[in-house]
């Protein structure tokens, strides 16, 4: 261990045990929003609010609700694998906590995870006592880190992402990097890209499985919703554009009125990424001159309703069985996409931008499977979805294709759990404590 990373480590901790009463009131802000569950506030300084259930237990942590989503496959084969086992995850979100909550097996349990100061870890650790971590993509916590690997438990760092821009940012740091993530016992990456790049930070036995992500179950939906929606849509032509940034809603709405003026029953579904910017949203098409009814705020659809705004959280699997045809967004501006497996799996033809690096891999094969339209504005984003409105065919083509693609990612379930079963407890955790 190098002399810098002993004085970085030591003066994080540090700072991170003076900020205590900075941190605490922050989260007590954080809770006043919304943004923390009053409930189960003492879990963010590592007080449990379950008992730990006997036998051998592995401990997942997933940032937020996109990575809780990846792994419930992978906690479904786990506990299928291993009826004696556990299953911990902890998150940072209300969001995916609602979600765990309603999607946990039996045997599962979510837990926030504690804030990062030794003195909220420490007893989280102490109550756990896991016999296996595993992090999901690449969230840090050198102080939740230093102090699993100290107690002598094993961690593997599962569908490790590591972007360009983060890649540069450690690099400046070599020996700290090193240090950190030759911590894990084995890396899996879901590309060789970021294999390499994790190599080079010193990761020890990184491994190519896929991107877990990819071999994720389709969004769930409401059966009572969905069968509201398609009632309230009725015959009407009908698009969504799903996850979408700053700056594509005027194209949206641009794209839609191109649309409209062939078809003026058109229904335009609009679901943005952050569904907190509804109001704003709302407001901007307004002044545009369409009409919006906001799927937050109760307002039903009409007759003359052109856009139905989907402001809320965990909806899109209802959104991609409402509509055949789904563009995709962040990627019309540089935000690098969403997941076209989402949709691919629920019956909708596909439509996205020229940015889509987030998913290059599987953007890479569904050109190859002919299985998506790429457009580039407003006028060729329309005229997609004219296309696809008018021409069942080639719709059905575009989704059975991408369907094909979507059945390729199935194995990475499998290979992820290969490479970590050989890490997985066996019997009841000892309390290891440093």
């Amino acid at each position: 261990m190098s002399a810098l990373y002993t004085a970085a480590r030591g003066l994080y901790r540090g700072v991170t045990t003076l900020a205590g009463p900075a941190v605490t009131l922050y989260l007590r802000r954080r809770l006043a929003r919304g943004k923390e569950d009053a409930a189960r506030f003492q879990e963010r300084f590592g007080q449990a609010s379950l008992a730990r259930p006997l036998g051998p237990l592995v401990w997942l942590h997933a940032a937020s609700i996109g990575e809780a989503f990846s792994v419930l496959r992978l906690i479904d084969k786990l506990l299928a694998d291993r009826p004696d086992l556990h299953v911990l995850i902890t998150t940072g979100t209300v969001s995916s906590a609602q979600l765990l909550g309603e999607r946990l097996p039996a045997r599962a349990i979510h837990q926030y995870v504690p804030v990062d100061r030794m003195a909220w870890v420490r007893p989280f650790l102490d109550h756990w006592r896991p016999g296996a971590a595993l992090w999901v993509e690449s969230e840090i916590w050198p102080n939740l880190i230093g102090e699993t690997t100290a107690r002598g438990i094993p961690m593997l760092l599962v569908n490790a992402r590591m972007s360009p821009k983060s890649f540069a940012s450690w690099r400046r740091w070599p020996s700290v990097a090193k240090a950190l993530f030759g911590g894990f016992a084995r890396c899996l990456a879901p590309d060789e890209a970021e294999a390499e790049r994790l190599r080079a930070l010193g990761a020890r036995d990184v491994r190519v499985t896929g991107n877990l992500k990819n071999a994720a179950e389709p969004l769930p939906a409401d059966a009572a919703a969905l069968a509201a929606l398609r009632e309230a849509i009725g015959a009407r032509p009908v698009w969504v554009a799903a996850s979408t940034h700053d700056g594509e809603e005027a194209l949206i709405a641009d794209a839609h009125k191109r649309i409209a003026a062939g078809r003026p029953d058109l229904l335009t579904i609009l679901a943005p990424r952050h569904p907190s910017r509804g109001a704003d949203i709302a407001a901007q098409l307004r002044a545009g001159g369409l009409k919006v009814a906001r799927r937050s705020a109760d307002e039903p659809i009409t007759p003359d309703t052109a856009v139905y705004l989907a402001d809320t959280l965990g909806e899109l699997g209802l959104l991609y069985r409402a509509a055949p045809i789904a563009f995709i967004g962040g990627s019309l501006v540089p935000r690098g996409g969403q997941n076209m497996l989402e949709p691919a799996r629920l019956d909708a033809a596909i439509i996205a931008g020229p940015h889509v690096e987030n998913f290059r891999v599987i953007a890479e094969a569904m050109d190859a499977g002919n299985a998506w339209l790429r457009v580039g504005d407003a006028a060729t984003l329309a005229a997609a979805v004219e296309r696809l409105l008018a021409d069942g065919v080639q719709r059905e083509k575009l989704i059975m294709a991408a369907q094909r693609v979507a059945a390729t990612q199935d194995d990475v379930l499998d290979r992820v759990a290969r490479d970590i079963a050989p890490f997985l407890p066996t019997g009841e955790t000892p309390d290891a404590r440093p």
